[in-house]
């Protein structure tokens, strides 16, 4: 998908920051669109189905957290990113992004070159995976679903079922941060109940054979798999 097919909605109260960022994302090719609070967001999301939403958490009439958990229940948005842009770093406000459905966290303040990188780091990850496809290729990595198979960095790995398909999970999205709760139910299902130290062994495991740097734990949440 070429840039200019992208739609990337950029919402904040603070005009410079839709002016300054909206104009460097533009001129990397995007086409973008903003708004000044979360119900004009909704309003625009549902219209334009962007691919990409910037988000704001501290905005006037509806914040960026209950923003994000109205465009999660809009069924033809769930494939659409949503990253937070907030001067907030708390450990307290990430949680409370992730849990309505954020995808990732950028803080403020950040130069518009800095974040238009992360902005294409980020879409160039999830543009590489086709959702209906059964070959998930990130970086060296290579997953083909319907072989169970792995190649990473040209050499095959064979892995028990279960590390096979929590690392397809978390790969599918590279940079997405998975919840626990949701880790649980696709890779386990309605199996055996297994408690939260079953996902934390299947990790270990993981990082041993694909690489320690490969997975990243957002404490108190889950974890995403990282390029």
């Amino acid at each position: 998908m070429k840039k200019k097919n992208i739609t990337i909605l950029l919402v904040d109260d603070e005009p410079d920051i839709l002016e300054i960022v909206g104009y460097n994302l533009s001129a990397e090719g995007y086409h973008v669109i903003t708004a000044e609070d979360g119900v004009e967001a909704v309003r625009l999301a549902k219209k334009k189905k962007p691919q990409l939403i910037i988000l704001d958490v501290m905005m006037p009439e509806m914040d960026g957290i209950e923003t994000c958990e109205q465009i999660r229940k809009i069924p033809e948005l769930a494939d659409t990113m949503i990253t937070f842009l907030t001067a907030r770093s708390e450990d307290y406000s990430q949680m409370a992004g992730f849990d309505a459905g954020a995808d990732d966290y950028i803080t403020k303040p950040i130069k518009p070159k800095v974040l238009v990188s992360k902005v294409n780091a980020l879409l160039r990850r999830f543009k590489e995976n086709d959702p209906s496809s059964n070959i998930v290729k990130v970086g060296n990595l290579v997953i083909n679903r319907d072989e169970y198979k792995i190649i990473n960095n040209d050499v095959e790995i064979i892995l028990p079922r279960k590390e096979f398909e929590l690392l397809s999970l978390l790969a599918s999205k590279p940079g997405k941060v998975f919840k626990r709760e949701d880790i649980l139910d696709n890779v386990w299902g309605n199996e055996v109940v297994v408690g939260g130290r079953t996902i934390d062994v299947h990790i270990r495991k993981l990082r041993e054979k694909i690489g320690d740097d490969s997975f990243k734990t957002v404490k108190g949440v889950g974890y995403k798999f990282v390029i």
